[in-house]
């Protein structure tokens, strides 16, 4: 599957959390959808106090080739 065309226009977390849970809904539904919703809301957990600007970007960087890994995986 290619990545929804909205990847080059996230440039803050809350856009790359919406970009990625609308990644998750072209998973096929059951457990690997639900596994990867549960994987995202953690990993912002985990990243809510970055405040490092550059930290942000490199975060969403990954965080969106990652995505894309998956997608195609």
């Amino acid at each position: 599957m290619a990545p929804l065309p909205e990847a080059e226009l996230v440039r803050s977390s809350l856009q790359l959390y919406r970009y990625l849970l609308r990644c998750c809904r072209r998973l096929p539904p059951g457990p690997v959808q639900q596994h990867y919703r549960h994987a995202i809301r953690q990993s912002f957990k985990v990243h809510a106090d970055e405040d490092d600007p550059e930290r942000i970007q490199q975060i969403i960087k990954r965080a969106i080739e990652d995505a894309d890994w998956v997608m195609n995986k």
